[in-house]
């Protein structure tokens, strides 16, 4: 071994610039997957920190239209301290002639925050609201122009601005929110006047318990205690759980990615392996005439290469856990909290031995075909057809492969999908290279034809020591991975900007009492005379018992439960609600007014097991209402207009206190007149713009479909490292084949386009395998993983498409030049 260690080191001072290639890959491959996983884990590490200021509290009860009664404020004083929040929507109107906006107002006591620090920022007029004043978000005094000490009004009520909010602690676990933040306290909501029975608002009470508390164990009492209630509980874990799931999600989605860009790298390992193996052919020989043992020479290539690889990975390792603070210093703003800065050893060691094991595989073939070279290569043709590996080799992949899926999904956080991905990765590599494998016994048995040029060409793709099995695997890995990567960005951003369907309503109106009905009526036509307006009656419910089993009492919750968690807006209805189709059942008569029925969307429905006949409970304002499912509905939920996952039937459920919601259809360019008149009208109401709401889940997506972008330049970095390792991995045997080829008279022309066309047929070929592969992987993460409409642009597809195999014959050409630069006599006395 101590011979192997000096020869390895001998020769790699001498000739080791030729594993550029396998350090570039393995630096790209790394550095992608240690990148993502230590993004993920100082953005993950970030809300665990701030998870408890992120509740205000170590346990949060709410309640929907209600506050709590006296017997429950005692229960909750008496588990520790306790602070009252309420959120309703209202419209924020200045006095400076601006339009009206909506608004997310928050009402305070004097306990509030219970964790965390509210700070407004320099030049405020006190640190806090009182009475008629107010503290805006930055985002809403930018918008209505709202500078320290103006007026608004809201509600009913005139307040002043005091200050802009610079630190709200809880305001990331509170979760979505249609406007920015007005802050009041009590008494100032209190005069606005827009808690109305029938409205819809929030009451959230944060408790700070004795360290060592079971949270969750108290939470549940109190439900417990008021089973009838409508209450609900959140822990710290919970705060941001919808915000840290998403998180991981788009982290496993994207960890996916740099999989297959390692994948990627990896076919680029084995050609760089290959190519500078070949270049030591005669070393070997000569070694082995000197007396050298083959294991002897793999040990000492294995060397050469672990130390190579090794500087390779490290530099990824670098750049990935620098990748945190990086993202943080250029996009800083987007994140939803600060990364928590700091080296992360799991992702790290995740992606090294990722790396280490992609190097091995793929270079285990080459360096057993370098270890059987025979030492009568010296005096042979050393482009002799390649041997098949060993079944010592072939047992050594398939250890190698196997370690490499096992840590792959093992470390996943949703081991389905990274199982499945891994296998589908490898199972297009097998078929990449059975095709690969399958066209050279093709083409070397087709007639040849009659012109040099086509003929040099298929010649290239079947000859002794071609590289087509390669190049069918790289270029059909990246083709695969830039349609995929096209498809998911496209479908991205057709929601971004056609999230607002050409039927979708201009506003909804919140908070609408019912005799305020025909005057909102009379305000919306004389602000827009053609407008069309649906009112339905709503009021909020939460579902406690499935077919007489409490949900509080269920040991686990469907996946995909999303309407047993919380309150959902419920409605009533003697008719089909417009938009919604009849799937199972039958909807009750007209004048139906006996026993409470309802009508549940048939995926919601299909989530929790239920059918035509089954029974819930749902708690309406401390009241448990039971009901017998009469139907399931299809929603079309992409119309955006009034829809509901619950509909009962008239009658008993109509007594409750109530309020209305109402959509409103009229024509963009009277946006303005309309918010006026109900502003001024009834200010009391609430009207959510669409194009608001759609601005947010634009934003969102935005942000996921920068972050795809951001993976595909590194998978394209790859793709192009790649293709240039396989055009090098064959150099010698073209350079061999020029120079033949010139001494026969072949021009530069001739040669030039003899290459070219031989790349573009195997582009050709791989078209139609990276459409239906890239285009299944695409559909298969907007639809399944994302949840949104598969809506590519095929176009950028194929411009995609285009501009990769433009890039493949550019690679390849290029590749070829210094073979043409070489003299016939001079080349052929080297070989």
């Amino acid at each position: 071994m101590r011979l192997s260690w000096r020869l390895a080191l001998r020769d790699l001072r001498a000739g080791g610039r030729g594993l550029w290639l396998l350090v570039l890959c393995l630096f790209l491959g790394t550095a992608a997957l240690a990148g993502i996983g230590s993004l993920s884990a100082s953005i993950l590490g970030a809300l665990d920190d701030q998870s408890r200021a992120m509740l205000g509290g170590d346990l949060e009860m709410r309640v929907s239209q209600r506050r709590a009664t006296v017997e429950e404020g005692a229960a909750f004083a008496a588990a520790g301290p306790v602070a009252e929040t309420i959120r309703a929507r209202a419209m924020a109107e200045p006095l400076n002639g601006q339009a009206p906006a909506l608004v997310s107002l928050k009402a305070i006591d004097e306990h509030w925050p219970l964790v965390g620090r509210f700070t407004l920022e320099r030049g405020a007029l006190a640190p806090r609201p009182h009475g008629a004043q107010v503290a805006v978000a930055p985002a809403l005094a930018d918008r209505l122009g709202l500078h320290v000490g103006d007026t608004i009004r809201i509600g009913m009520a005139r307040l002043r601005v005091i200050g802009l909010i610079d630190s709200e602690p809880d305001h990331l676990g509170e979760g979505f929110s249609l406007g920015p933040t007005v802050l009041v306290d009590m008494a100032g909501l209190d005069a606005t006047g827009v808690i109305q029975p029938g409205s819809l608002y929030e009451s959230r009470y944060r408790l700070l318990l004795p360290p060592g508390a079971d949270t969750a164990r108290i939470g549940d009492g109190f439900i417990h205690r008021f089973p009838s209630a409508g209450w609900s509980k959140r822990t710290p874990d919970d705060a941001a759980g919808s915000l840290r799931k998403g998180i991981a999600q788009l982290g496993q989605f994207l960890l996916l990615v740099g999989l297959a860009a390692l994948a990627i790298a990896g076919v680029g390992v084995g050609s760089g392996v290959s190519a500078y193996l070949a270049g030591k052919t005669k070393t070997i020989a000569t070694l082995k005439v000197l007396g050298a043992r083959s294991v002897a020479i793999a040990a000492m290539f294995l060397m050469q290469l672990g130390l190579v690889a090794g500087g390779g990975i490290l530099g990824g390792l670098a750049l990935g856990a620098a990748v945190p603070a990086i993202v943080e210093t250029v996009v800083g703003d987007a994140l939803p909290v600060p990364p928590r800065l700091a080296v992360y050893p799991g992702p790290l060691l995740v992606a090294a031995a990722l790396g280490l094991l992609v190097a091995l595989l793929f270079a285990l073939p080459a360096l057993s075909r370098a270890r059987s070279v025979p030492a009568a290569t010296l005096l042979r043709d050393s482009l002799a057809p390649l041997t098949r590996p060993s079944l010592a080799t072939l047992a050594g992949m398939a250890a190698l492969l196997a370690a490499l899926i096992g840590i792959a999904v093992l470390t996943a956080s949703d081991r389905g999908i990274a199982l499945g991905f891994v296998g589908a990765t490898a199972a297009l590599v097998v078929g990449l290279w059975l095709l690969g494998f399958a066209l050279r016994l093709l083409l070397a048995r087709l007639p040849r034809p009659r012109r040099p040029f086509f003929r040099l060409a298929l010649a290239n793709l079947h000859r002794p020591g071609a590289q087509t099995d390669r190049l069918v695997v790289a270029l059909g890995l990246g083709f695969s991975l830039f349609v995929a990567l096209a498809v998911i960005d496209t479908s991205l951003s057709s929601e971004i900007h056609a999230a607002a369907p050409a039927r979708a309503p201009r506003f909804f109106a919140i908070d609408l009492q019912p005799e305020d009905s025909a005057r909102f009526r009379a305000l919306i036509t004389q602000a827009a005379p053609n407008a069309r307006i649906e009112t339905v009656p709503s009021l909020r419910g939460s579902i406690v018992a499935l077919k007489g089993q409490r949900v509080a009492d269920m040991k686990s919750i469907p996946e995909g439960a999303w309407i047993l968690k919380g309150d959902r807006t419920i409605t009533w209805s003697a008719t089909v609600p417009p938009r919604n189709t009849v799937v199972a059942g039958r909807w009750w008569p007209a004048d139906y007014r006996g026993p409470p029925l309802v009508s549940m969307e048939d995926k919601a429905a299909e989530t929790l097991g239920l059918h035509v006949g089954d029974t819930i409970t749902v708690a309406v304002l401390g009241v448990e209402v039971p009901a017998r499912i009469a139907a399931l509905r299809k929603v079309d939920w992409g119309g955006l207009g009034l829809n509901f996952a619950l509909v009962f039937s008239p009658g008993y459920i109509e007594e409750a206190p109530h309020g209305l919601l109402a959509s409103v259809y009229a024509p963009p360019a009277r946006d303005g007149a309309i918010a006026r008149a109900v502003a001024v009208g009834l200010p009391s109401v609430t009207m959510v713009r669409t194009g608001d709401l759609i601005g947010q889940v634009g934003d969102l997506l935005g942000q996921i479909a920068l972050a795809i972008r951001a993976a595909a330049a590194v998978t394209v970095a790859a793709g192009i490292v790649v293709l240039v390792g396989a055009v090098a991995a064959s150099g010698r045997a073209r350079r061999y084949d020029v120079l033949i080829l010139k001494l026969l008279g072949g021009n530069r022309r001739q040669l030039l386009g003899g290459q070219a066309l031989e790349y573009a047929l195997l582009s050709a070929l791989l078209i139609a395998v990276a459409v239906a592969v890239g285009g299944g992987g695409g559909w298969y993460v907007v639809v399944k993983v994302f949840a949104l409409p598969f809506a590519p642009d095929w176009a950028v597809v194929a411009g995609t498409l285009a501009a990769a195999i433009a890039m493949t014959l550019g690679i390849g050409v290029l590749g070829s030049l210094p073979a043409l630069a070489a003299r016939p006599a001079q080349g052929l006395r080297e070989m």
